[in-house]
């Protein structure tokens, strides 16, 4: 790990830890942070705040991602230790997760708000004192009834779910990566309109 730098950006992928928990759909924010990750050529690490981290140069810019190790709904005691140990922003930290209210394959971009009932993003929120911090959020709701949430969310997704999955994946680590070089009013411009899951990503001019 580097010395604190000041300033510098956070991305915060949600999940659990464990093998068991790894293609699951509660995972979604670790697949997107592994991507990103991997995309800039970074490794995780431990590090000392129940977490694994990444030094990742992305767009320029040094960028630690983070996977919690707590557990998700613990997920807050990793995520605010880091933001006091690296003195972040609350504007430069984008947490990712899933969210069972937006239809599988969806991804929206916000620059604040409540839990919307998600728990990892509901310790994160009472471990900073403040919601107002960009989150990322991809759909996992199935076309037909959920009958017990808390089993479908730690189940992974069908066969025939997946190429979804990765798709969304793709859209949210290119939002993820427009979000560091272009900050969040224009990231949700780019992949919150209509038909964005197919939007060409502005390149750099």
């Amino acid at each position: 790990m580097t010395s604190p730098q000041s300033g510098m950006k956070l991305i915060v992928g949600l999940g659990n830890p464990g093998r068991a928990y790894a293609r699951t759909r509660h995972n979604l924010g670790f697949r997107v942070a592994e991507r990103l990750a991997e995309s800039a050529g970074a490794r995780f690490a431990p590090c000392e705040a129940d977490a694994l981290v990444a030094e990742a140069q992305v767009e320029g810019e040094m960028v630690l991602v983070i996977k919690p190790q707590t557990y998700m709904n613990l997920s807050g005691r990793a995520v605010g230790a880091i933001v006091r140990r690296y003195a972040v922003p609350l504007d430069d930290l984008l947490v990712v997760l899933d969210d069972l209210d937006l239809r599988l394959g969806t991804i929206r971009i916000r620059r604040k708000g409540s839990s919307g009932g998600h728990r990892g993003l509901r310790s994160v929120i009472e471990a900073l004192s403040s919601s107002d911090f960009p989150r990322l959020r991809l759909g996992i709701r199935p076309s037909g009834p959920i009958e017990d949430t808390v089993r479908f969310v730690l189940s992974p997704f069908e066969p025939d779910e997946e190429p979804i999955v990765e798709e969304m994946i793709e859209r949210a680590v290119a939002a993820a990566r427009f979000w560091v070089r272009e900050g969040i009013e224009k990231t949700m411009a780019v992949f919150n309109t209509r038909g964005a899951a197919r939007a060409e990503v502005p390149t750099r001019s």
